[in-house]
């Protein structure tokens, strides 16, 4: 599987991330770390516990990960999420509402990782 079939994969967007990444090398490189970064178990562990501080921390993180490598639905739908939590922001969702996009974001980096796994396996 080569890059971009992986990015049609995974629904992702590869003109954007090699326009932040200029070269296919840094493109490759930064989603194989993707998998391993750690920042989508974070932010759903924070809203198990319903940490707002946390929450918007990792959703910012996640946000601005995914964008930069092309993942615009994972983007969005953490922006959401760290908007609902932004300091100075009125809270719009009922904690059940920020539970399931919670949910929705960790199978859609699930559904991420498997493609990035199977392009790493070859």
């Amino acid at each position: 599987m080569t890059l971009k079939e992986l990015y049609e994969t995974i629904g992702g967007d590869y003109e954007q991330a090699l326009r932040v990444l200029r070269m296919d090398k840094l493109v490759d490189k930064h989603i194989r770390k993707y998998v391993k970064n750690g920042v989508v178990e974070k932010l759903v562990d924070a809203g198990n516990r319903m940490d707002p501080n946390e929450m918007f921390e990792c959703a910012h993180a996640v946000k601005g990960i995914s964008g930069n490598l092309g993942l615009r639905e994972l983007s969005e739908m953490a922006s959401e999420i760290a908007e609902e939590f932004r300091a100075g922001n009125v809270r719009r969702m009922s904690d059940e509402e920020v539970a399931k996009k919670l949910s929705d974001i960790d199978a859609r980096f699930r559904t991420t990782a498997d493609g990035i796994r199977a392009y790493e396996a070859g």
